[in-house]
């Protein structure tokens, strides 16, 4: 092996999906301001008409791709074409395999990061900082209910399929600028990216997210005006390949554009 591989070797190397084994998450869903979603949301996706809010944190002990690894994440629902599924806003990991294919392949807002799982019976915590900042912590508790039982039946209904799988829809935009400076190389992509997830176990629970003020990291401009609830999944784990659904205008997408970076 080296630096110039011939076609079969990069074929041979290039799966699928890619695949996480006995992959631990937790998930913790609030409700924030819908003012929120429509200022962070950029075009063509829509709002939805629950301003729901999302963030995890995952352990994955094993992947098809040789990497172990944390990961954390945070998601607003939207919908493109009257198809619902979560805006990706951030998603920090610890390993830079894992950063340069997500992001490179399909323009998932990956950073490098301090990433704190445990779980402790039916306790979990996990935390995420960046540069000297723990911006993030989650503390659940799997207790078999929600924060908020009137949408438990809506949450389970929502995650769970009938063969029990869960499908898990993220939109991205991926982009790139120009060597030349002051733009983009080419009309920034929304991408479609769809993730199956095959949990050998579900458990729901109550839980808390707090957040810290971030230069770097705002996660806190997603305020928490409701928590919901939260879910714990342990299984199996496939990322399916995306698609190209739409083009954005430059200046249009120009706001939007800084995800990626550590841009005050």
């Amino acid at each position: 092996m080296g630096f110039v591989k011939t076609f079969e070797q990069i074929m041979a190397n290039t799966p699928a999906t890619a695949d996480f084994y006995d992959a631990q998450m937790l998930i913790v869903f609030w409700e924030t301001k819908p003012e929120v979603i429509v200022k962070l949301l950029p075009p063509p996706l829509k709002p939805t008409s629950h301003p729901v809010v999302w963030a995890f944190v995952a352990f994955y002990p094993n992947t098809n791709f040789d990497v172990t690894y944390r990961e954390s994440a945070l998601f607003i629902r939207a919908a493109f074409n009257g198809e619902v599924g979560g805006y990706c806003l951030a998603m920090p990991v610890t390993s830079d395999i894992a950063m340069a294919a997500g992001r490179e392949i399909y323009g998932f807002p990956k950073k490098m990061a301090d990433i704190h799982y445990k779980k402790d019976g039916d306790t979990i915590e996990g935390w995420t900082e960046r540069r000297g900042t723990r911006f993030m912590e989650i503390h659940a508790k799997l207790t078999g209910k929600i924060n908020d039982p009137a949408v438990q039946d809506i949450l389970t209904g929502t995650l769970t399929a009938e063969d029990g799988s869960i499908k898990a829809t993220s939109y991205n935009f991926k982009h790139f600028p120009a060597p030349e400076g002051g733009a983009f190389d080419y009309n920034p992509r929304l991408v479609k990216q769809v993730t199956l997830l095959r949990p050998k176990e579900v458990q729901f629970g109550e839980a808390e997210i707090i957040f810290k003020p971030s230069d770097y990291d705002p996660w806190a401009e997603v305020e928490v005006i409701k928590m919901l609830g939260a879910v714990y999944t342990s299984g199996d784990n496939s990322m399916l390949g995306g698609k190209v659904i739409a083009e954005v205008g430059p200046t249009e997408f120009a706001p939007y554009a800084f995800l990626k970076w550590d841009m005050k």
